[in-house]
């Protein structure tokens, strides 16, 4: 019998297959146990469980449906382009749609980046990247440069090239030995500056001193063997670390001087998140490539992209030198078609423009939970936010590992959700919470957001 979505749900029935059958990505067995959630639709900013109630989807299902769910105009594009042409591999072939995007994205993108690579998703794009940085450096004559450098903290993605970069020890643990060469810095969590040692009453200069820390990386390990660095924007992982002004034109300067490749992780960043296309055209800093995904298609079709500067796709322009390199699926007709119908609802519903003006509201919605007991930081840029929980407001102090499991997964989690908000209670660092919404939304559903935090977290404080 064929699935039909548009079906009565029996959500027992469900839940008790997926515990028999399913296994969820980063998921304790406990929430199978419980019983899963089981979504069934989506509309604008809103998501619906299988019992018909509604939710605020305040991390865009996963910092992904960046022009909000329900857009009619994206799936019959997808549709369209499948009663065309439904699937034709990249591999020395091309098809309309992919070579129109790819063109767009290159005119999107900072500076001379004008080649456009393909994959399905973010964590290939990052493994895209490692593999062309280190064939780079070999066509160039230096086969040494095979190290990369990324942040403490700071997540990459699942591969295992991608989980060398990822700067999270413990969803390295089981599955080393990894790739070779990832080596970490400290990140940009000014909130922490006096526990790293960095300035920490003045914000330029903190950020000279974290970028610093990378030449220190580099000379340490030698420039001869480093291919490239790997930076995020805005770093995601422990809670919304935005650069400090600066930071970024001294990481140039300093991959200028040693002949390193500087990679920009907009996986999440890209496509409006911060306010435009590509969060370092937003950030002024030029990169050698940009690695993207998740909001290319605001999630209705799998799709990632690795855009490259001309300095670096140049080697490859040779019939000496060919990039080994591809996905099946990557490209894929639907996606392209689906990315162009997305990206034409940015331009015509100005959604960069959208989050530009109304971040500073956002951000002010959020600020106001600064008077609660257990919020210590928010921070962030764009539609892209983080709370930082903490135990004692005055010394910082924060939670241990016990008391942070039993306030994020035992109350903060299952009560945001009862509360109808969808968010990430995180701990890859110090407890956060983050927020990452459709770019559609507005004053009102900041409001909104903010009066559930509130409850919740106010609650929560009192429970300490």
């Amino acid at each position: 019998m064929s699935y039909d979505p548009t079906a009565a749900v029996d959500t027992a029935a469900l839940q008790a297959s997926a515990k028999r059958h399913m296994w969820p990505h980063f998921t304790n067995r406990k929430v199978l146990d419980d019983g899963i959630p089981v979504i069934v639709r989506g509309e604008g900013h809103h998501i619906y469980d299988a019992a018909g109630k509604q939710y605020i989807d305040g991390l865009a299902g996963l910092f992904v449906v960046n022009a909000g769910h329900g857009r009619q105009r994206i799936v019959e594009a997808a549709a369209k382009q499948m009663q065309q042409l439904d699937f034709m591999p990249l591999w020395s072939y091309a098809h309309p749609a992919a070579i129109e995007l790819s063109e767009r994205l290159a005119g999107y993108a900072p500076g001379e980046m004008n080649k456009v690579f393909f994959t399905t998703g973010g964590g290939e794009a990052v493994e895209s990247a490692f593999k062309l940085a280190k064939h780079y450096w070999k066509i160039k004559g230096q086969p040494m440069k095979h190290k990369v450098i990324s942040r403490s903290v700071a997540y990459h993605g699942t591969p295992q090239g991608a989980l060398a970069i990822t700067g999270i020890p413990d969803m390295k643990k089981f599955y080393e030995p990894l790739t070779p060469g990832g080596h970490r810095v400290p990140n940009t969590n000014f909130y922490r500056a006096e526990e790293m040692g960095a300035p920490s009453d003045d914000l330029e200069a903190f950020g000279q001193w974290a970028a610093n820390r990378i030449e220190e990386a580099i000379l340490f390990e030698g420039p001869e063997t480093v291919a490239a660095i790997f930076l995020e924007p805005v770093q995601n992982s422990g809670g919304c670390f935005p650069p400090p002004p600066g930071y970024f034109k001294r990481v140039r300067e300093i991959a200028d001087e040693y002949d390193v490749l500087l990679v920009s992780d907009e996986v999440i960043c890209a496509y409006g998140r911060i306010g435009d296309f590509f969060a370092s055209k937003a950030l002024g800093y030029e990169p050698d490539i940009i690695t993207s995904a998740k909001g290319i298609t605001s999630g209705y079709v799998p799709l990632g992209a690795m855009i490259v500067s001309d300095k670096v796709s140049e080697p490859f322009n040779s019939t000496e030198n060919t990039f080994y390199h591809g996905f099946t699926f990557a490209g894929h007709p639907a996606a392209a078609a689906a990315a162009l119908a997305n990206l034409d609802i940015f331009e015509e519903e100005d959604l960069n423009g959208s989050v530009r003006e109304n971040s500073p509201l956002f951000r002010a919605e959020l600020e106001k939970l600064l008077d609660i007991d257990i919020v210590g930081d928010v921070r962030g840029e764009g539609y892209f936010f983080g709370i930082e929980l903490v135990k004692d407001k005055a010394t910082k102090e924060t939670f241990n590992e016990e008391e942070s499991n039993r306030l994020l997964r035992d109350y903060l989690s299952p009560a945001l959700w009862d509360a109808g908000l969808y968010c990430r209670a995180d701990d890859r660092g110090d407890p956060v919470i983050q927020l990452a919404p459709p770019l559609t939304i507005g004053k009102a559903e900041f409001a909104e957001i903010g009066g559930i935090l509130r409850s919740v977290l106010k609650d929560a404080s009192s429970k300490i």
